[in-house]
């Protein structure tokens, strides 16, 4: 995929999850990846919300999409009106794409405690 955006996944598009399957299949997986500690994930229900200004690092996986998957996953995402698509740094100081909740939207939904969607849903 030439000029690929470099895609952070943190909840239902990672392995294993809801929507990884139908959306996330033509995506090229780079590697199992974590944010710099600058973020904390938040319990919404079904899925979780990256939301900045904490101090946690955040488990995911790095993908390589096109523009045509993006905007898929812009309307999944809800950019730019529930989530909003940023640029963030990753703990191996590389830059990557991500969808974060806006802090005020966050505020009423429990922390996911080490930043972590799948050992989180286990412990549910």
């Amino acid at each position: 995929m030439a000029d690929g955006i470099r895609l952070f996944v943190y909840g239902t598009l990672m392995s294993g999850e809801p929507y990884h399957h139908r959306w996330m299949e033509k995506a090229r997986f780079l590697a199992k990846a974590r944010t710099v500690p600058i973020f904390q994930l938040v319990d919404l229900g079904s899925y979780p919300g990256l939301v900045s200004g904490g101090e946690t690092s955040v488990v995911g996986e790095l993908y390589e999409i096109d523009e045509s998957l993006q905007a898929v996953i812009d309307r999944l995402e809800g950019h730019p009106h529930l989530y909003h698509r940023t640029s963030i740094t990753l703990d191996d100081d590389s830059e990557a794409t991500a969808y974060l909740l806006p802090d005020k939207a966050a505020q009423r939904f429990p922390v996911i405690p080490g930043g972590d969607w799948k050992k989180y849903q286990r412990r549910k």
